[in-house]
């Protein structure tokens, strides 16, 4: 299960910002520009965490955030305010309409990442098993097995496994494969996944992982 962000910013080239990098984090991410528009999202979507600036048109983030705090259903949604607004004044103020934390612009991405991840260990969600045709993963126990027996994985085999199965029939590019399992910050050669691919056939069987040269791979189901 993965963790839903909204961020809510008017300025588009900070949402889009944000938001490439938080995708690439693994994270579900939607986007609004206004306050308004978020709370409507965030009802929709029940978000784990909402990332909120607080000067906006139609609703500013302060009056968001009063907002998402008096609804029952968004009770456990953690919302952390994004401004450049750095003033202890303007702290004080977010902590006292619900803000679980504050962040000042410019954003420092890597700050951010890790900020994110603090917050959302205290919402973590109960990793589910993931089930696709003859296989089983479960995450919390770190087991896989394929056709009801265990196959011991290293640890990016068992995330690249999981990572297909969470998904059977969609075809999953290079890009993302690379993003969610190794990183942006690590640099890995070409064949890398293909290495890993080739173990992961042998252990699960040849027919079970498509190949479509040069785009990506894709789980059959």
């Amino acid at each position: 299960m993965k963790h839903r962000i909204l961020l809510v910013d008017d300025e588009i080239d900070i949402l889009e910002f944000v938001r490439y990098n938080l995708l690439r984090e693994g994270y579900e991410v939607y986007t609004a520009e206004n306050g308004a528009e978020a709370l409507r999202l965030a009802a929709e979507c029940r978000p784990h965490l909402i990332l909120l600036d607080m000067m906006m048109p139609v609703m500013d983030g302060a009056q968001t955030c009063r907002a998402i705090r008096e609804n029952p259903e968004l009770k456990d949604t953690m919302v952390v305010f994004l401004s450049a607004l750095g003033e202890e004044e303007q702290q004080l103020a977010g902590f006292g309409v619900g803000a679980d934390d504050y962040l000042t612009k410019p954003i420092k991405m890597k700050l951010l990442v890790s900020r994110v991840q603090a917050i959302l260990k205290r919402v973590d969600p109960v990793p589910q098993p993931v089930a696709a045709p003859g296989i089983a993963i479960d995450p919390e126990s770190h087991t896989a097995t394929c056709d009801g027996r265990v196959i011991p994985l290293p640890r990016k085999e068992f995330a690249l496994l999981e990572l297909l199965c969470s998904s059977p029939g969609r075809l999953i590019p290079r890009e993302e494969i690379y993003a969610k399992i190794w990183g942006s910050e690590v640099v890995v050669g070409d064949r890398t996944i293909d290495v890993h691919i080739r173990k992961l056939r042998q252990k699960i069987g040849e027919g079970r992982i498509t190949t479509v040269k040069g785009v990506g791979y894709r789980y059959e189901a």
